[in-house]
């Protein structure tokens, strides 16, 4: 009795180590994902800034900045309606 036991307790560390083990391994792999998304977000953007420095849209060139800023005041009275 106390041997089955003791082969249980054995065989469950055994799967906890290996649980333990693959754990670590997608941890670093979700670290290596996780810095290449960020690295080609970040060529991404210098590649379109690169891009629009060459051959600005004419959509964007036509339409006039907006000042940064501005809010339009809506009253809560005319949201109820």
């Amino acid at each position: 009795m106390v041997t089955i036991q003791w082969l249980v307790t054995g065989a469950a560390v055994v799967i906890a180590a290996a649980a333990y083990a693959r754990a670590r391994r997608l941890a670093k792999r979700l670290e290596r994902l996780t810095e290449s998304y960020w690295e080609l977000r970040y060529d991404h953007g210098q590649l379109r800034a690169r891009v629009n420095r060459l051959d600005p849209d004419p959509q964007n060139a036509a339409d006039p900045p907006r000042p940064a800023g501005t809010t339009a005041f809506v009253p809560l009275s005319s949201l109820k309606r």
